[in-house]
C-alpha cells in the first residue's frame, strides 16, 4: 500500500514538474513595454467566418415576367421578409422557360415552375433536402441562369 502511495506522489510530482507554470504569452498586438508600439508590430487578420459566403454574380433580367410571376412576387412581399431571402431565377431545363424560387428556409421546398406558372417540380428541400424527386437532374442540367428578382426587403 505504501508503494501506491509512493507511486502516486511520485506520479504526481512527475506530473506538476512536467507541467510548465508561470507561462507567458505574447501576441503581436501586445504592446511592447515601453508603451510604444513599432512598426514591425502587425496586427493579425483572420477571415470572418460567421458571415455568409457571398453569392456568386449572376445577371439579372427584370424585363420579362409574366403576369403570373408579377402576382408571384406581390404574394411573396405582402408576406413577412424571409431568411434567406427568396430569388426567383430562369433557366432553360427540358428544352423550356423555366422559374425557380428558393425556398426561404430550412426543410421547405424550392419550387419549379414552367412557364405558365404551373408547379414542376420542387428540386430541392424536404427533409432529404433532395426535394420530391420529380426532377431530380435539374441542377445538373439547367442552362441560360437569369436572375428574374430577388427580395429587396
Amino acid at each position: 500500500m505504501r508503494s501506491l502511495l509512493l507511486s502516486g506522489a511520485t506520479g504526481l510530482a512527475l506530473l506538476l514538474g512536467a507541467c510548465q507554470q508561470d507561462v507567458v504569452v505574447n501576441t503581436p498586438t501586445t504592446p511592447p513595454v515601453s508603451g510604444l508600439v513599432s512598426d514591425e508590430t502587425v496586427a493579425p487578420t483572420s477571415a470572418n467566418t460567421v458571415d455568409p459566403v457571398p453569392e456568386r454574380a449572376m445577371r439579372l433580367d427584370s424585363s420579362s415576367r409574366p403576369l403570373w410571376l408579377r402576382q408571384r412576387i406581390q404574394n411573396i412581399l405582402s408576406t413577412h421578409k424571409r431568411s434567406p431571402v427568396i430569388r426567383i431565377t430562369r433557366y432553360r431545363y427540358r428544352d423550356q422557360t423555366v422559374y425557380y424560387e428558393s425556398a426561404p428556409c430550412c426543410d421547405q421546398y424550392s419550387t419549379l415552375y414552367d412557364e405558365n406558372g404551373a408547379v414542376l417540380c420542387h428540386p430541392e428541400g424536404g427533409i432529404t433536402g433532395r426535394g420530391d424527386d420529380r426532377c431530380a437532374n435539374f441542377n445538373k442540367r439547367r442552362t441560360n441562369e437569369l436572375l428574374v428578382w430577388q427580395d429587396p426587403r
